[in-house]
């Protein structure tokens, strides 16, 4: 026999749930189910009829409160905030509520999610790509006034308008006079972001600084003939061996050591 839907004891529901729950009323904690208790560190009496408004930092008050009213109406959207353990720890967490009936009084039911690990994640991820960013734009000297600009991995459009920023910098901070762009380790570009990547020669040969660029694949020169890229000013070889020989630059391989042919 089927059981009614209504026999559903939503009490118990809640109570095992694994992430922490809060049911608030007039800014007053009316319930908190056990997982709520292990994460804020505190017992079911310590924290029913405090304000749900005391976890929040005092910056972050006003704008709680007002979404608090608002949700006796309609649920609030998933927000990321910090807040406090009863024991002064701070967390990091996704908050989402809806409002509930308990009785004939309006309350409103609040998930907490500790995104804390993800949080990490995501700075420890940031600061890779930083990283990669910094690498990317990083100029390899060959002789004084020579350097190879090495284009490595995934570009997207942020890594591609960083890298347009930088590099002209650079180039005027090492006094380059002469700038191999090497395309030998990018696979794929968008529209989009070969548009900024292209424009480094360009904005070079404003600066006074004569590019060369290596390594470009068939589908990426084809990218930039849809673009209207004009190489009429800068050339473009195979390889940053065939661009030093352009250059009359001579590599030593036994003694590592690079001279330019006079």
């Amino acid at each position: 026999m089927s059981e009614n839907i209504s026999d559903i004891d939503y009490k118990q529901v809640i109570e095992y749930a694994l992430e922490p729950l809060i049911i608030h009323s007039q800014l007053k904690i009316i319930y908190v189910n056990r997982a709520a208790e292990i994460f804020f560190k505190a017992s079911k009496e310590e924290i029913i009829g405090a304000s749900p408004l005391d976890i929040f930092k005092e910056s972050s008050k006003s704008a709680i409160d007002k979404r608090i009213q608002n949700a006796y109406e309609r649920p609030a959207n998933v927000i990321e905030e910090t807040i406090y353990r009863m024991d002064g720890t701070t967390v990091e967490v996704e908050l989402y509520c809806h409002p509930v009936l308990m009785g004939n009084t309006k309350a409103i039911q609040t998930y907490v999610r500790d995104i804390t690990e993800r949080k990490a994640a995501e700075k420890k991820q940031k600061e890779m790509i930083s990283q990669i960013n910094e690498l990317s734009s990083t100029l390899v000297p060959l002789l004084d006034e020579f350097a190879v600009l090495p284009l490595l991995g995934v570009f997207d459009e942020e890594r591609a308008r960083q890298l347009l920023e930088r590099v002209p910098a650079n180039v005027q901070k090492q006094r380059i006079k002469c700038l191999i762009i090497d395309f030998s380790a990018i696979y794929n570009l968008d529209s989009l972001v070969a548009e900024y990547i292209f424009k480094i020669s360009t904005v070079l040969s404003l600066l006074g600084v004569r590019s060369i660029i290596t390594g470009l694949r068939p589908e990426l020169a084809l990218v930039a003939v849809q673009l209207g890229i004009n190489f009429n000013s800068t050339p473009t070889v195979s390889t940053v061996k065939a661009a030093l020989d352009l250059l009359g630059i001579e590599y030593n391989k036994d003694s590592s050591i690079q001279t330019e042919n006079k």
